[in-house]
């Protein structure tokens, strides 16, 4: 289809959330299909799929529903402006003539600076509604197509995947004697990320030139600073876009794809991973969330170190570079924090075996209870009660949730495998299979001192003492002054976790 060949004609009126998200849905699955049956091919004539109703209206959804709906831009406007004002539906009508007669054209984001853990300042982004909703469309057409190259080996930004799937893989191959850590983050990723370079991993999967045109013209919209004065983005993407997470992952999946390559082609078994180690050569793996990220050696602190000198070489063509304050080569016995949790091996109580632990780190602990303080200060007493035990439940609970697979104590030790690829449950703290398997497509399991969870994540009711399966967490406790003999307690039986 040539280029100016009309966008959508047979489109009769506008889909309802229910119908839209069924095409996009349909569509998407069809464009991951075809990325990975065809790892070679480019696509085309993306831009009608950018411009459709559905898909629009897919975005809408998405940016409505977020949390910085409440968020304006340089023109000050809202979802809630929006859609009290002309409407949604004469909103992205008017968002879609423009995208089809190609005069629509991104606004600099708004720059906003927010105070970060280590006392420095973030810099974001935000854009207006408009661009939003046009960058949304954007993601739902690229992400399938990108998906489809992605390595396993990163978890941050796409979907079904979580920061609890990097830390249980981190544990997994901690547990085999992956014990030197490159502890690595990328220094202002989002602000240096090379123009010329993303885009040319771009046109490696997409030929659109209406698509690529528009992808450049959001990484060149330019910022709107604190102080009132227009600069324009040379490099990086502005991190507070919808767009902006899925851009960085492409930049940085040449790390990916690299760390990829090495582990498949050289230490892909575990006939090449002992040839390796009989010949004193170190196996090693990559994983990463966003721009941390941390490689997990076997073999000695010198393999480590020499690994850092490869990242900088392979990323110095994305115009980025390792942050030298944040990287770092640890021991495991040392432990080391990522994505808020601590881990470290430590020896059992009461035996001479170690075990790697995960749990939520100093710091982490140091901010809930800092809001908790805050929320619960004297200056808070003339709020209603209501609202801060309510702001309390959903600061607790999102914690909570987040650090519900960390293991703080030492627990008894036992491991089962789960489900296999796509097991989204059971993320381990203990693992007993080969150290070539990945968590993501592995055996995963974790070792508690409670009772089995059900395959839904629910915990089951404990054994009985007299049955002899209660563990250390359940075992029955004697009543009255007299305490019995070591051989009158109920044996322990390590209790595993699906």
């Amino acid at each position: 289809m040539s280029e100016d060949a009309p966008v959508n004609t047979g489109a009769t009126g506008w889909p309802s959330d229910a119908r839209a998200f069924l095409a996009v849905r349909r569509m998407q699955t069809k464009l991951h299909g075809w990325a990975a049956a065809d790892r070679g091919r480019r696509f085309d004539d993306l831009y009608n799929l950018v411009c459709d109703p559905a898909f629009l209206t897919m975005a809408w959804e998405r940016v409505a529903g977020n949390k910085g709906a409440r968020t304006p831009g340089v023109d000050r406007a809202t979802v809630a402006h929006v859609t009290s004002g002309m409407g949604v539906e004469a909103f992205l009508r008017q968002v879609r003539d423009e995208l089809k007669s190609r005069t629509f054209q991104p606004v600099p984001v708004r720059q906003v600076m927010i105070p970060k853990a280590s006392g420095k300042l973030r810099k974001l982004g935000i854009p207006t509604v408009t661009d939003r909703v046009v960058q949304a469309a954007l993601k739902l057409v690229l992400e399938p197509i990108f998906e489809a190259d992605f390595q396993p080996c990163s978890y941050g930004f796409r979907p079904n995947r979580r920061a609890a799937d990097a830390i249980a893989e981190i544990h997994h191959f901690t547990s085999k004697r992956y014990e030197w850590v490159l502890e690595a983050d990328i220094e202002a990723c989002f602000d240096m990320i090379d123009h010329t370079a993303l885009m040319d991993r771009l046109r490696a999967r997409v030929s659109d030139k209406r698509v690529l045109a528009l992808v450049k013209a959001f990484l060149k919209a330019g910022v709107l600073t604190t102080v009132g004065t227009t600069e324009g983005t040379v490099t990086g993407t502005p991190q507070g876009g919808i767009l902006s997470p899925l851009l960085a992952n492409i930049a940085l999946s040449v790390l990916d794809d690299e760390f990829a390559r090495r582990w498949t082609q050289e230490m892909g078994t575990a006939n090449q991973r002992n040839r390796r180690r009989y010949h004193g050569e170190a196996t090693y793996r990559l994983i990463r969330y966003a721009d941390d990220f941390v490689i997990v050696v076997k073999g000695e602190r010198a393999d480590a170190d020499q690994l850092r000198e490869e990242v900088a070489v392979v990323l110095a063509p994305m115009g980025l570079r390792l942050s030298p304050d944040k990287t770092r080569v640890v021991h495991i016995d040392d432990g080391f924090d990522f994505l808020g949790f601590h881990i470290r091996r430590m020896r059992k109580r009461g035996s001479h075996k170690s075990f790697v632990y995960t749990k939520p780190s100093t710091k982490a602990i140091a901010s809930i209870k800092a809001r908790v303080k805050a929320m619960t200060y004297r200056a808070t007493l003339h709020r209603d009660p209501g609202y801060l035990m309510a702001y309390l439940g959903r600061v607790l609970r999102g914690w909570a949730n987040y650090f519900r697979h960390a293991w703080p104590n030492e627990p008894s030790t036992r491991s089962i495998p789960t489900r296999g690829n796509g097991s989204r449950r059971g993320y381990g703290r203990s693992t007993v299979v080969s150290d070539g398997q990945s968590s993501g497509a592995g055996t995963v399991c974790r070792a508690v001192g409670g009772s089995p969870t059900t395959g839904s994540g629910s915990r089951a009711q404990p054994a009985s003492p007299s049955s002899g399966t209660a563990t250390a967490a359940t075992r029955s406790r004697p009543r009255g002054p007299h305490r019995p003999s070591q051989a009158d307690r109920p044996p322990h039986v390590e209790s595993p976790v699906r």
